[in-house]
């Protein structure tokens, strides 16, 4: 679930799948009802070291040309006028991962975010980071800190990196500074309810994901805004994450536009 949408966009050249045509992606874009969008896309980007595995290469070879694949899902999404997109970049136990591919994917990180806030100027885009960031090196904070300022009056797509996140992670926190402010009298414990808890949480400013796409062919959400996502519709695709173009976004949008959406009624009742 490692991914650097920062790093820079050169050619993949033969790797890059054909698609369909241009005419085909257009008339699924133009089904999407506008009216029924997911306010809210979250992504987990998996399959990054089996597409490089299959063409022979490293891990970091997979990483590096999924990069085209966020750039297409970033754009598609701000051209749909979706609200949020989180994108599962680094989880706390991608850590573990081999330290040459964990310290190539900093380096990247912080050598091409600084030529890509343009871009998100350009697009109207807002950068915000989730997760763990006491973990990342400071280099790569800085950058960060700098690219979050510099986009933060844009008023578009909202795209939300997580990075050195994990759900548990971020609801053990959530419950040890509740609990610092009910010991320091801030916050008494009769009033504790669910919208309170939602407050510590690092999403506390933005809507629950409505859509999740998983790509590759697991079925699973790895620990990933296990909280945020009770009421999201679930959408699981085989396709490689470097794989990943417009028309499988437009195919899941089109997907969760035929969900009935209950939460916990009937559809009498949503009648």
């Amino acid at each position: 679930m490692i991914l650097n949408y920062f790093t820079p966009r050169l050619n993949p050249g033969n790797f890059i799948p054909s698609g369909p045509s241009k005419t085909g992606m257009e008339s699924l874009k133009f089904s999407i009802n506008p009216a029924q969008l997911p306010k809210h896309i979250a992504i987990i980007m998996d399959g990054n070291g089996r597409w490089a595995k299959m063409q022979g290469q490293d891990r970091l070879f997979g990483h590096y040309h999924g990069v085209e694949s966020v750039r297409i899902t970033v754009e598609a999404c701000a051209e749909l006028g979706v609200g949020y997109l989180t994108l599962y970049a680094f989880s706390t136990e991608n850590w573990e991962r081999p330290v040459q591919e964990v310290s190539g994917l900093m380096e990247l990180l912080v050598d091409t975010i600084r030529k890509e806030v343009p871009t998100l100027n350009k697009n109207n885009i807002r950068l915000h980071v989730i997760g763990n960031t006491g973990m990342l090196p400071e280099k790569t904070m800085t950058v960060l800190g700098e690219a979050i300022k510099e986009t933060s009056v844009n008023t578009g797509l909202n795209l939300i990196m997580a990075l050195s996140y994990s759900s548990r992670w971020e609801m053990g926190e959530a419950a040890r500074q509740l609990g610092m402010d009910v010991k320091a009298g801030k916050l008494d414990p009769e009033t504790i309810d669910q919208y309170c808890f939602q407050k510590y949480l690092c999403t506390r400013d933005f809507p629950d994901p409505e859509l999740m796409i998983r790509t590759s062919g697991e079925h699973r959400i790895s620990n990933f805004l296990l909280y945020q996502l009770a009421y999201a519709e679930l959408y699981f695709t085989s396709v490689l994450w470097p794989d990943f173009r417009k028309e499988h976004l437009y195919e899941a949008i089109l997907d969760f536009q035929t969900r009935e959406r209950r939460f916990g009624k009937t559809s009498e009742q949503l009648g």
